[in-house]
């Protein structure tokens, strides 16, 4: 009987000596993988393949015999670990293999790395694939409500105090708020590039100039101050002029663009069809606007 039982734990000691030593092997690639992806985001970063490439993949792919598409993926990779280091280690380990991280590093974020780098060395690859895509689908669920929340939260309110100036206050979406701010530095950079050129020349220190050195089309009147104003004003002056040059160019857009732009960038937004209004003494009066300052509008044209 104990010759039975020795009989059958030789072959079982044997057979796991073989598991150990398949999974240590198996652990040598991982880790020269984690190497390599090191240096191919060093590669990346100081732009080594920018001698004809188009790309580090590109170059990848030429250079190493990668697939596009692999060679793709194994610059995504390096990149995204920059910033999650505990899969990085755990690669470098021969914790996770290639597999787990490549899927890992398509949700990860240095919020959410702990939790999945445990699912990671929890599950096989096809279960961290599932858990993945399964992760993806929630997130997209959830920015495209939080891209709902914030249109509906849109808004923009504009109202005269009792001295007569008047207060504009509002929200916009990111891509919108982006817009208007380049828009207003263009224009600013139209209204008061000549002012500052001019000041620097006269006054680098104070930045205080002369009144007749600045031109009526800067300031919008005659000689208005002799210093630069401050760069609150100076925002003011440009949401001015692109609010001119929007009137000016009303009557130039299209119907199908000014209904694009009025147009919802979500389903839930009812679009409003765009009524032509009659024509009367003050719609004939917008078609002959013209800006008060000429030349501000040109150079700003010009800066767009």
């Amino acid at each position: 009987m104990s010759a039975d039982i020795s009989a059958t734990l030789e072959p079982t000691a044997e057979l796991d000596r073989l598991g150990d030593e398949i999974a240590e092997l198996s652990a040598h690639p991982d880790a020269a993988t984690a190497r390599l992806l090191d240096l191919i985001r060093e590669f990346d970063a100081r732009s080594g393949w920018n001698t004809g490439f188009r790309s580090c993949a590109h170059w990848l792919s030429w250079r190493v015999g990668l697939d596009r598409g692999a060679a793709r993926e194994r610059v995504r990779v390096a990149r995204a670990l920059a910033t999650l280091p505990r899969l990085a280690q755990a690669l470098a380990r021969g914790e996770l293999s290639y597999a787990k991280v490549r899927a890992l590093t398509r949700v990860a974020t240095p919020e959410t790395e702990e939790r999945l780098l445990a699912i990671g060395q929890a599950g096989t690859a096809d279960h961290v694939e599932r858990i993945v895509r399964g992760w993806r689908c929630v997130d997209r669920q959830a920015e495209t409500k939080e891209t709902t929340r914030r249109h509906r939260s849109r808004a923009l309110h504009v109202y005269q105090e009792e001295d007569g100036m008047v207060v504009v206050r509002g929200r916009l979406e990111p891509e919108v708020g982006a817009v208007l701010v380049q828009a207003l530095t263009a224009a600013r950079e139209a209204l008061y590039q000549a002012a500052r050129t001019a000041s620097s020349v006269s006054d680098p220190i104070n930045k205080n100039v002369p009144a007749e050195t600045f031109p009526a089309d800067v300031w919008g009147a005659p000689h208005v101050s002799a210093e630069m104003p401050s760069m609150a004003q100076q925002q003011a002056d440009a949401l001015a002029l692109v609010a001119e040059t929007a009137l000016h160019r009303a009557e130039s857009i299209p119907a199908s663009r000014a209904s694009a732009i009025r147009s919802s960038s979500t389903s839930t937004c009812r679009c409003w069809p765009i009524r032509t209004p009659p024509a009367s003494p003050s719609s004939r009066k917008a078609r002959t606007f013209r800006p008060k300052r000429p030349g501000a509008w040109r150079a700003m044209r010009a800066a767009w």
